[in-house]
């Protein structure tokens, strides 16, 4: 499955980023989710979804080692830079795709017997 999430990955852009790097860290996008997938449920269960969530936690961890935040704004006159962002989306977005093969890991109201 890691190769799968390595070639996503470079198809996303990655090409420049340290191999080894890469590699570390699509093995660690891997491991997160393997340990939250629901009991019985295996990366093959989940079809594309795995290994596109996975490349998207690389690319989002990328970007944090980037700085990040991307350049929204750029003025010459008394110079103002503007960077918005900061990584996170594609987390977020990674984890609600494969939310359907997850534990539920979420509050929960319980009764209680009084």
């Amino acid at each position: 499955m890691e190769e799968q999430v390595l070639e996503l990955v470079q198809k996303m852009g990655a090409a420049a980023a340290d191999d080894a790097v890469v590699r570390a860290l699509c093995r660690t996008a891997c491991g997160r989710l393997d340990g939250l997938l629901a009991d019985g449920v295996t990366p093959e269960d989940c079809g594309e979804a795995y290994p596109l969530a996975a490349a998207w936690l690389v690319r989002d961890w990328l970007s944090a080692m980037d700085g990040g935040a991307e350049i929204t704004a750029l003025s010459a006159g008394d110079m103002t830079v503007r960077r918005e962002g900061g990584g996170g989306k594609l987390a977020e977005k990674a984890m609600e795709l494969m939310g359907p093969y997850l534990r539920d890991e979420g509050f929960v109201f319980r009764g209680v017997r009084g």
